[in-house]
Order: structure tokens, then sequence, then C-alpha cells
């Protein structure tokens, strides 16, 4: 897996992930925090308020960014995009209001809603062979679990001594280092063949997508993993420290446990991907993620379940949730050209984020009407329909699916 760091522009292009990342993850936990600070034991529902304009953001922006961003030069569009998102960063520790953290919130997402499909969709430009390009994803997954396993242990020290505001001066720092690394390499900006207007640039990308079988069935498998997502992201705190009575600390252990488990797929899915086909992988990644969730149903149900339990449980769902969504990226990479490539990444980042649209504020609204019990059961219901369609509309590999947009698709 680690061959593919002889790559020198990836290798800078991981470490600004694994820098970012690291901060936002300390964002993650002193935002649930700040949430229960504001609101108390109604912090699921802000906490939910919150995502959900993340998601509106992401939903609006990145067709928008994708479509400006095919006439702009790509390094130059990722160090300015840092630099905004680590200026909201800046600010978050002095807000006093929950509509302060609303305005804010929107800000950040809006800018990354710009960064992440166009930082994705450079790095199959930098790494054109798929088994590197499998290596990386891998890589980029491990990156991701930063946000959910060793930031929340960092913040858990730093919250010995510190208060939870201050973390948030460890995410600023994270994107002005992006910044710095990203500007550090030259980057591939694949430009468009023909000119197009302005409608077309931005509908491009989820025509695309929606027009490839094999596409349409991850679009439903988006559902599934934002159903898992969202009950951890946005309910954990309020199970922690309402639930079972533990520190702030206790949080980011529980929230550890979910990126553990997604760690523990992202180490194992080159082998696997070298043995089965992404089809296969993907689903049994999804039902073993809404299994998971269904044993936490029962047990929360039947008993009251340790700090141990749950992080357990966490890991179980973490582990079907990225075996679920990494190698995503293989299919999209499949299914565009490279001057298309970014339009693609972009819509899966719309449609995906619309799902977490839906379900996080559901999630929220759920916890704070009910009990975890059944806000967990809820959650496994709402999470299964997404594993049969995708079962159903993604062809098998033996069958040749056909893009009405392009041919070579499926």
């Amino acid at each position: 897996m680690l061959s593919v760091l002889r790559n020198q522009t990836y290798r800078h292009l991981l470490a600004a992930q694994l820098v970012a990342l690291t901060g936002t993850g300390l964002a993650t936990v002193a935002l649930g925090l700040l949430a229960y600070d504001l609101a108390g034991d109604a912090a699921g529902m802000v906490l939910g308020t919150a995502l959900t304009i993340k998601m509106v953001a992401y939903v609006i922006i990145a067709p928008l960014a994708a479509a400006i961003a095919e006439r702009l030069d790509r390094r130059r569009m990722l160090v300015a995009l840092d630099l905004v998102r680590a200026l909201v960063a800046i600010c978050l520790p002095f807000v006093t209001e929950i509509w302060q953290v609303y305005v804010l919130i929107f800000v950040l997402q809006s800018a990354s809603a710009g960064f992440t499909p166009a930082f994705q969709a450079t790095i199959p430009d930098v790494l054109t062979d798929e088994q590197d390009y499998t290596k990386a994803l891998s890589l980029s997954r491990l990156a991701y679990d930063l946000e959910s396993l060793l930031s929340p242990m960092l913040a858990a020290a730093l919250l010995l001594i510190v208060s939870f505001d201050s973390l948030f001066w460890g995410t600023g720092l994270g994107f002005i280092a992006s910044a710095l690394l990203v500007v550090s390499v030259a980057l591939p900006s694949p430009k468009p063949t023909e000119r197009r207007g302005i409608y077309d640039r931005t509908t491009r990308g989820i025509r695309l997508y929606l027009s490839t079988p094999r596409l349409r069935g991850l679009l439903a498998l988006n559902w599934t993993a934002a159903a898992l997502s969202a009950m951890v992201i946005v309910n954990t705190v309020v199970i922690v420290r309402a639930d079972l009575g533990l520190s702030e600390s206790a949080v980011a252990i529980a929230l550890a446990g979910f990126g553990g488990g997604s760690m523990l797929a992202a180490f194992t899915l080159p082998k696997l991907l070298d043995t089965y086909k992404d089809r296969s992988v993907m689903l049994t990644g999804a039902a073993i993620g809404t299994l998971a969730m269904g044993v936490a149903t029962v047990s929360f149900a039947v008993t009251q379940v340790s700090l141990i339990g749950l992080t357990i449980l966490w890991a179980c769902i973490g582990f079907g949730y990225s075996a679920t969504l990494t190698p995503s990226g293989r299919l999209l990479t499949r299914s565009a050209r490279p001057e298309d490539r970014p339009a693609v990444f972009a819509a899966q980042f719309t449609l995906s984020h619309a799902c977490w649209l839906v379900l996080y504020p559901f999630a929220g609204w759920m916890m704070t009407t009910t009990n975890t019990a059944t806000t967990l059961a809820v959650m496994s219901v709402v999470a299964s329909p997404g594993l049969v369609a995708a079962a159903l509309i993604w062809p098998r590999p033996r069958r040749k699916a056909v893009s009405k947009e392009r041919s070579d698709t499926s």
C-alpha cells in the first residue's frame, strides 16, 4: 500500500489531507461539545441542524464549484479554499450564540464543497495506474479515519489541559498546513475539450452519474452509509453524556471506535478488491454496517450498554461504512473521461451529501423526541432500502451496462 508514496506529488497531497483532517477531527469533537454547552440535552437537535446546514452547502455549492473549477488553476483554487476554511475555524472559539454556529458552518462547508471534489478528482490524474489508485483510496480512507480515531484521541488528551473551544485553533492550523503542502507541488488541471454553457457545466456531472447503472447503485449505497454515519455522528455525544453519564473524553473514545473499524476496513480493502469485485465488497460492507446497528438496537433495548460495548458496536458500523464507500473512487474514475472527473466527483459529493441532508436532522430529531433504542431501530430500518436497491440496480459484473452519455460506463 505504501509504495504509492514514492510519487512526490501524491505524497504531498496525502500529507495535506492528513493535517487538514487532523484539524477537522478536533473540530468534530469540539463542535459536539459546543452544541452540548449551548443547548444541553437538546444538543442532538442543534448538532443535527448544524450538520444539515453543512449538507445544504455541499448540495448547492459543489456543482457550481465544479463548473467554475473547469476554468481555474486547480492548485490556486485548493489553496484559496484552504485559507478560507482556516479563517472560519479561527472564528469558532468566539461563538456565543447558536445562530453564529450555523452561519460559520455554512461558510466553512461551502469552502469544503469546492475543495473536496476537486482534491479527490486530482488523485487519479496523479496516479494513473488503477492498482496504485486503489492503494491511494485506502490511504485516503485511513486519512479520513484520523478524524474519527486519532484526532479524537488527541482531542481527549488536549481536553485534560485546555477547554474544548481551544480545539478550533488546531483546526485552523491544519488548514493552513494543508495549503502550504498543496502549493508546494504542481497539479494537473485537465481542461474540457469543448466550451460549454454554465448550465451544461453545472449539471453534466449529475447527468453522467445518473445515466450510469453502477453509479445509480452507488447512490443507493450512499443512502445506507448516510443512515449508519448519521446515527453515530449526530447522537454519540447525547448517548455518552446523557444516557451513560460519562465525561467529554468518553465522547472522543466512542467516536474513535467508529474510526477504528473504518481504519481496519481500509487496511484490508486493497487485498479484498484484488480478489472480489467492487460490487460484492461494497454490498457486503453495507450489510455488515446495517446488521451491526440492528445488534446495537437490541443491546440498548435489553440492557445498559457500557462505553466499551458502545465503542465495539460503533467499530463494527465503522467497518461496514468504510467498506461501502472507500471503493467508490474506482467506480467514479472508470465512469468518466479525465476532463469530466471533477464534475462526476462533484456529483457524487452532492448526491451523497443530499442523503446526509435528509438523515442528519432526522437522526437528531429521533434522538430528541424518543430514546436511544427506538432511534437505533428506526435508523436500521431506514438503512435497509438502500442496500436492497443497490443489489437490484447495480448490474452484476458479467452483465454490461451502458451509460446513455458514455459508451464505456457500467
